[in-house]
């Protein structure tokens, strides 16, 4: 009945939401507007803004492109997004009308985009020379043009929060970091990723990247000290079976959530670097993720052509993840970090080093 649109599903043990109208698969999503609102964007050339009370398209926007669209970014501090699409363009949106604002034609088949949290700029990944585009978001004007700036396609850019440099990840399972104030590549990593890096996600603070990857792993990159230099990154690994195609911190970079070619979403606890529950119900692929601010809602995109709400809120008290993190250890152990005072709950005592510094400083400390 009527009554029942947008009403949280409880066959799983977490509550869920199916976000139904596009006719193929979904290719990025993201909350926006206060995390009042997801925005969607698929393979059947469109985006959708959905009202996720009740799970219904406010505005589907179309016509813009002729192809898949593979990404879609929301530009801060105002009403407006882009998207990217392999038909190799760039277009800007009204996400109040709908209107396309310019468009922006491009070399090569476009992969990702992303917008500086100034609002000021937005940054799109293009194949044909594993090239980046930087470019005004109020006009669509291209400012910088990187060409050859990885070995093969580029999968994922990212703006950090900071507005001052851009990362890119690569099939050639290369990290890149260029700097908008110097105008060049201020650090390059190759990473021991043993297949396509396919996502990035920066913390909050700028502090922390995360990659993941077609080996079916992520991996957390110190990037102001530099110790992966001596010891690669820090693995997170036995959260999925199938390749991960996404991830995402929340705000505080308590937690971390990923996806996965093997249908599912995890939730990784940071504090412990152990997935603490897994999210279950699409089917077919879940190509991307993202959290709300206050964690307690979770959206996935999925070649099965939906978007998944998940309600987050009382994760902690799921038999599953009670029994995950007794199964860490003899219960979970509450301790603080001895480096920022953090709380930091312990899985499993491996070494005394683990015992007493939580994950992000673990990550700042060089190897002993």
């Amino acid at each position: 009945g009527e009554e029942e649109t947008g009403a949280w599903e409880h066959q799983a043990q977490v509550p869920v939401k199916v976000l139904r109208a596009h006719s193929s698969g979904l290719t990025s999503v993201h909350f926006c507007f206060q995390d009042s609102h997801v925005l969607s964007s698929s393979a059947d050339s469109t985006s959708i803004l959905w009202d996720i009370e009740r799970c219904v398209p406010l505005r589907i926007f179309e016509g813009g492109h002729a192809a898949a669209i593979s990404e879609c970014a929301v530009i801060p501090n105002s009403n407006k997004m882009v998207t990217v699409s392999w038909d190799k363009k760039m277009v800007a949106w009204d996400m109040e009308t709908g209107q396309t604002l310019w468009t922006s034609k491009l070399s090569g088949l476009l992969t990702s985009c992303s917008a500086s949290s100034d609002g000021r700029l937005v940054v799109c990944a293009e194949d044909l020379q594993n090239g980046v585009y930087i470019s005004d978001a109020a006009s669509g004007q291209t400012l910088h043009r990187l060409t050859n700036h990885h070995g093969s396609t580029i999968t994922r850019c990212r703006f950090d929060p900071q507005s001052q440099r851009i990362a890119t990840v690569s099939a050639d399972r290369t990290i890149k970091l260029w700097d908008l104030v110097a105008k060049k590549t201020t650090l390059s990593i190759n990473s021991n990723h043993s297949n396509v890096i396919s996502n990035c996600c920066f913390t909050n603070n700028g502090h922390f990247l995360c990659t993941a990857s077609w080996d079916k792993t992520l991996q957390l990159w110190d990037l102001q000290t530099g110790t992966f230099r001596s010891q690669g990154g820090i693995r997170l690994e036995k959260g999925h079976e199938g390749s991960v195609s996404s991830c995402a911190f929340s705000t505080d970079a308590n937690l971390l959530v990923s996806s996965s070619y093997d249908r599912t979403v995890t939730v990784w606890d940071m504090s412990a670097l152990c997935d603490a529950y897994s999210l279950k119900g699409h089917l077919d692929w879940v190509t991307d993720v993202s959290i709300s601010a206050d964690k307690k809602r979770v959206a996935s995109a999925s070649k099965d052509g939906t978007a998944r709400l998940w309600n987050t809120e009382n994760l902690e008290e799921i038999p599953e993840v009670l029994e995950k993190r007794r199964s860490w250890g003899m219960g979970i152990h509450i301790v603080k970090c001895e480096e920022c005072g953090n709380p930091l709950s312990l899985p499993r005592p491996e070494t005394a080093e683990l015992l007493t510094k939580c994950v992000w400083c673990r990550l700042k400390s060089p190897t002993r």
